[in-house]
């Protein structure tokens, strides 16, 4: 390669491509040729990067000869068919989906925890995780390194954005449909209200939230909460960490929030959590309840840390804290962090 680097953006289109190419614009210049590439319905659109306008390519084994990184923002099905296939022409693949998540060859990062693991990558694809990790990883991975984490305990409260344009768009109908109204004070009224409209959700959002996200698996879980753990796990180096975790969709737009409970190996104390987590790449504490200073999701939206506040040593065990998590999960929770992993790719010389 000379020169700067060629970049391939597949799924430009989407709800977190616009977001991640708005977000090229103004971070530093490392690339040379950014190339937009979509399905072939969507091919031929002109979307902005660099204050500049580019027609959008469809996906196809030619449009991807030369591209030095392509950042993969598509569902798993098309992950799994092109990622190899641009791995296979030299092309390092930076995915967001869950296509690769679990392959042992293939490394999870998060660049503010574990930025080295790009270094090894056999089969050529790394992978980020899914925005529900992202949104509680950066913290917490910061109070491990200080003391050790063994257990994890946390409330996912997902946006209706995480569900993709369908899941904002069935959410703002909804508002629509019971603004101004008395709804939510009598059994399955706000259901009847709503109707079939629920869009990608297993029932009504506005005025509700749904304790239940992803696929069925074993013994009650989702796939999505499954998918919190062993991220969580693979992204610490910490494979036999204890963790449970509940996703609940809420009627947010856009920002997931966490609720954690995190048990460590050394006692803690709230000043020097603090300390740790007001220094650490990547997290912004803001933690003054008595102030009604916290952390709320439709304050963080639009903005890339993971902001935390109402950290707390739990009463009956001196060795666990307590604290609360919100983060943009179109930015952090996804195009952010696959912008790093591909800037942190970039940066290290003898990794193309």
């Amino acid at each position: 390669m000379s020169g700067k680097p060629t970049l391939a953006v597949v799924g430009a289109t989407g709800a977190v491509g616009a977001v991640l190419l708005r977000m090229l614009t103004h971070h530093a210049d490392v690339w040379g040729e950014i190339r937009l590439l979509a399905s072939a319905r969507s091919a031929g659109r002109r979307l902005a990067v660099r204050e500049e306008e580019s027609e959008v390519l469809a996906l196809s084994e030619e449009n991807l000869e030369g591209v030095d990184v392509a950042l993969f923002l598509v569902p798993d099905a098309v992950a799994a068919r092109w990622a190899p296939i641009a791995a296979a022409k030299g092309t390092v693949v930076v995915d967001t989906s869950a296509a690769f998540r679990a392959d042992p060859d293939v490394p999870l990062v998060v660049p503010e925890i574990n930025a080295h693991a790009v270094r090894m990558r056999p089969r050529g694809i790394v992978a980020s995780p899914g925005c529900s990790t992202l949104a509680l990883i950066v913290a917490v991975g910061a109070l491990h390194a200080e003391y050790g984490l063994t257990e994890l305990v946390v409330t996912v409260q997902q946006a209706a954005s995480g569900a993709g344009r369908a899941g904002t768009a069935a959410l703002r109908h909804q508002l629509a449909v019971v603004t101004g109204s008395e709804l939510g004070m009598h059994p399955g009224d706000v259901r009847r209200a709503v109707g079939d409209a629920t869009g990608p959700f297993s029932g009504p959002l506005a005025l509700n939230v749904l304790p239940w996200s992803g696929e069925l698996a074993a013994d009650g879980w989702s796939t999505e909460e499954l998918a919190v753990r062993e991220e969580a796990r693979k992204v610490l180096e910490l494979p036999g960490l204890r963790v449970a975790a509940t996703c609940v969709r809420v009627p947010v737009v856009a920002g997931h929030s966490v609720s954690v409970h995190a048990r460590f190996e050394k006692p803690v104390t709230v000043a020097r959590a603090h300390e740790i987590l007001a220094t650490s790449p990547g997290v912004v504490l803001y933690d003054d309840p008595g102030a009604g200073d916290f952390p709320t999701p439709a304050d963080v939206v639009g903005t890339d840390p993971s902001w935390v506040g109402r950290v707390r040593r739990s009463p009956d065990d001196t060795r666990a804290l307590d604290l609360f998590v919100c983060a943009d999960n179109l930015r952090k929770g996804a195009a952010l962090n696959a912008v790093q992993i591909a800037e942190s790719i970039v940066g290290t010389a003898s990794t193309l």
